[in-house]
């Protein structure tokens, strides 16, 4: 699952974390924060907000640190210097960040610009097929690829006649750009069809060819808008755990050297300090993303197009329709050898029909994983909807200093990568947190947690999904009239029942964006998980990992057959709910 925007049901938000920073000044004739007066009720908000921002990524982030730094991690830190093992380990970390943003963010911008600039039938099925994976787990796409372009692989082999080593860098940038690319896809889509069409059309009526207005007009605009998808995409491939795993081979990279150091060698420190080196170009480009995303809000000179673009036609379409096709097509083929997997013996080996798969999946500890994820997820999502909400309300809103510190906690999140929130998970609550003598938090992972670990599980959730609310609820907040707020103040109101009864209304599509990731993001995330899950606690993709390493690969694919159905139903769920409440609402005002 990757860490972009999902469609939501309706509203103009953009969602997720490639939607405009709320740093700077917003957009004329949108929402500027409002001068309220501090009432006890948002004050209090405030606290327990900072609260939980603090004990879901601040605390385990510094106790990382603080790992990292000790003795055994001091020693590890300074032989990234001394060791060219683990030079080399960091070199093909940021390799592997570089050739997958680019290629990514390149067949993104692809498939953003035949979908929007380009005539032809089945634009809906096209869009699906682009956001499927969406909805599965990060490295279904990696299982998928061993099965059909490994040694003995039904397109490598049995079709084409080739034996191709899949494992090492070529596999693995196969897997993250076919994960990764909709990230890209979702941005451009956005920017491409928020951009004045009458800028175009002055550069064409001078003569000017569709090529030479292409790249000299309309990819100018663009710029920033493939300058963020790129950098998301580079922090997607270098955090990535689940696909190094399955499919990397020799080739190590620092969450995989990470994972090993702790489940291998049994060497916290170590782990840590790894994390801590993966930490630093994620949060550095995580900061440069913000400043592109905030440059891709100006991109348009109207706000709004004023008419609408010629459409690509006839024979200059093909090349591009032929490419994408293709890429369209590899997608399809792995996501079917997903499903037909968990319903044949050995896919490509012995194709005979079984329900074998789905049976063991659906039976005992594969039971247990799907119950278990599924209500974890169903009790994280709205916890992280509405604290990206209320975290959105009051940097908007309510606070007039300190709201770009805010920000900047709820979206560690999203900028820390899994493993690092993980391993900061377990050295963190794996004993009692004490302050000033006194222990204030229960063990909640490791072997002695409260509740079997459960409780951390469901906080890590809520750090991973909250910021992609935060960030379509800033972006819907600042078209919100201020005026509103002001009457219902004037009137009386706290700011917390306008934000209740007023604010949250306005801003249900937000929300329902919040949502939906919240839940799609919990039910595939794999990378923190991994760390804190313990006998009790039996997790979908952890099971899928474990399948994978044990070569059931029948039994793999059956898992992620029945957690993509899983999300994709809870996701169609949400949005007819909240579709039904749209229409309530306008039939009532009418």
């Amino acid at each position: 699952m990757t860490a972009f925007p999902l469609p939501s049901s309706g509203g103009t938000a953009p969602a997720g974390p490639v939607a405009p920073a709320s740093r700077g000044q917003a957009p004329a004739g949108r929402r500027s924060r409002t001068r309220v007066k501090r009432d006890p009720v948002s004050i209090a908000i405030l606290v327990v907000v900072l609260a939980a921002l603090i004990a879901l990524v601040l605390l385990p982030l510094t106790r990382v640190l603080g790992e990292a730094v000790s003795g055994k991690g001091m020693a590890v830190l300074r032989s990234i210097i001394s060791s060219s093992t683990n030079r080399t380990t960091v070199l093909n970390t940021l390799l592997l960040g570089v050739v997958v943003g680019a290629i990514g963010t390149l067949v993104g911008f692809l498939l953003a610009y035949v979908q929007v600039r380009v005539r032809f039938r089945g634009k809906r099925l096209f869009h699906l097929i682009c956001l499927l994976p969406v909805v599965s787990p990060p490295f279904a796409v990696a299982t998928a690829a061993i099965t059909l372009f490994g040694r003995n692989g039904i397109i490598s082999t049995q079709m084409l006649g080739q034996n191709w080593n899949i494992y090492g860098l070529r596999g693995l940038t196969l897997v993250l750009v076919l994960s990764f690319f909709p990230v890209a896809y979702m941005n451009l889509v956005g920017m491409l069809r928020s951009l004045d069409p009458a800028m175009e059309e002055a550069a064409a009526s001078l003569g000017a060819s569709r090529w030479t207005v292409f790249h000299t007009v309309t990819l100018p605009m663009l710029v920033p808008g493939l300058g963020a998808s790129f950098l998301l995409l580079f922090t997607e491939a270098i955090a990535d755990l689940a696909n190094p795993l399955v499919i990397g081979g020799d080739f190590t990279v620092l969450a995989s050297r990470a994972y090993i150091a702790i489940t291998g060698e049994y060497n916290t420190a170590a782990g840590a300090a790894y994390s801590l080196v993966l930490l630093v170009p994620s949060l550095l480009v995580f900061l440069a993303q913000r400043y592109w995303s905030g440059r891709a809000s100006t991109v348009t000179v109207t706000g709004k197009p004023a008419g609408s673009f010629k459409l690509l036609r006839g024979a200059s379409r093909v090349p591009l329709l032929a490419v994408s096709g293709v890429i369209l097509a590899l997608v399809v083929a792995v996501y079917a050898a997903v499903v037909v997997g968990g319903l044949v013996e050995i896919l490509g080996v012995n194709n005979a029909f079984t329900m074998r798969h789905f049976d063991y999946v659906l039976s005992g500890i594969g039971n247990a994983a799907i119950v278990g994820t599924t209500v974890l997820a169903l009790l994280a999502t709205p916890v992280a909807g509405l604290l990206g909400m209320l975290v959105a309300w009051l940097v908007v809103v309510r606070m007039r200093r300190g709201a770009g510190i805010v920000d900047f906690l709820g979206m560690l999140g999203l900028a820390v990568p899994g493993t690092v929130i993980g391993i900061g998970y377990l050295v963190t609550f794996n004993k009692p947190v004490a302050m000033l003598g006194a222990n204030i938090i229960p063990p909640l992972a490791g072997g002695g947690a409260v509740m079997g670990g459960v409780l951390a599980i469901v906080m890590v959730y809520t750090a991973r999904s909250m910021p992609a609310g935060q960030r379509s609820g800033i972006a819907s907040l600042h078209q919100i009239d201020k005026a509103i707020d002001e009457a219902s103040t004037s009137l009386g109101a706290s700011g917390a029942q306008t934000f209740r009864r007023i604010t949250l209304p306005l801003i249900r599509p937000a929300f329902l964006t919040g949502l939906v990731y919240a839940f799609a993001r919990s039910m595939t995330t794999l990378s923190p998980i991994i760390f804190i899950t313990t006998p009790h606690t039996k997790i979908m993709t952890s099971q899928i990992l474990a399948e994978v390493d044990a070569g059931r690969f029948g039994n793999a694919f059956a898992f992620c057959t029945i957690l993509i159905v899983i999300v994709m139903t809870v996701i169609g769920g949400l949005n007819l709910l909240m579709r039904g409440r749209a229409g309530r609402a306008r039939s009532d005002a009418g």
